[in-house]
Order: C-alpha cells, then structure tokens, then sequence
C-alpha cells in the first residue's frame, strides 16, 4: 500500500504571534463579493480558501484571537489577532468548516481560486484586476 504525502500549507498573522497550518485536499478556493467580506477585509473581495476542520490546526498563539460574529448570519464570522489585527482563519457557526483568508498563507497552497461568490453585490467602483495596468513595484512619480 503506498502513502499519498499530505500537502501541509503554514500561515500566520503580520506580527507573526499567531501560526496554523491546514493540511490534505484545500478543495474550495473562492473570491467572496458579499457586503460583510468587504468590510472585513477592506477590499473589493475576501480570498478565501476553505479546509475542514479535522485538516486545520493552531501552531501558536490561538490565545490572541479575537471574534467577532452576527447573530443572525448563518455562515459568517470574523477571526482576528488582537496584536495587530490581521484577519485570521475562523470556523463557520456550523463548526463544518474553516474558512482561511489566503492572504495570511506563508507559502503556495498550490491551489488557484476558481469561483467569485455574491458577484451580484460586488462594490460598484469594483473593476477586474486583470483590465488595470501592472507594476512589479510601485511606480516612480512622474516629474513635472
């Protein structure tokens, strides 16, 4: 019987006090339009990637978490590190799932977003990244 090697992805918050790793198949991976990922992430869109929870651990720092939750949201919640504020994986309210912002991934989870949810209640000034110019750094100031 041979062994399948599980593919384990790290990740962590900015000041880098709070760690997990997810690990096995990372199934969905998905850009989220709704109302409440834009508040939270202060973007046009969450990135989200999401595990289930037996594929999910805390390294470090599960202590510095922070919640926050709508009563009447039936999948959506908000975790945080109350050092400095970084958005953190969090699990849903029905505890089937953990929803991880791919931003705070520390490497190639080697799995690419597929879908855009709630499209329909995308911001209105949202345009496609993919029509705006690109910088591999931040462009030099043109002088007068």
């Amino acid at each position: 019987m041979s062994k399948t090697k599980v593919k384990k992805t790290k990740g962590s918050c900015l000041c880098g006090e709070v760690k997990y790793e997810i690990a096995g198949s990372l199934g969905v991976f998905q850009y989220c339009h709704c109302s409440r990922c834009r508040k939270f992430t202060g973007s046009a869109h969450a990135a989200n990637i999401i595990v289930a929870p037996d594929q999910f651990k805390w390294i470090s720092g599960e202590e510095l978490l922070g919640r926050f939750e709508f009563p009447e949201a039936r999948h959506f919640a908000t975790s945080f590190c109350t050092c400095c504020g970084s958005s953190l994986p969090w699990k849903t309210n029905s505890e089937k799932a953990v929803v991880i912002p791919a931003g705070t991934l520390d490497g190639d989870p080697e799995l690419r977003p597929f879908q855009n949810i709630y499209y329909g209640s995308r911001a209105d000034w949202y345009e496609d990244a993919s029509d705006l110019i690109r910088y591999d750094e931040l462009p030099l100031k043109k002088k007068g």
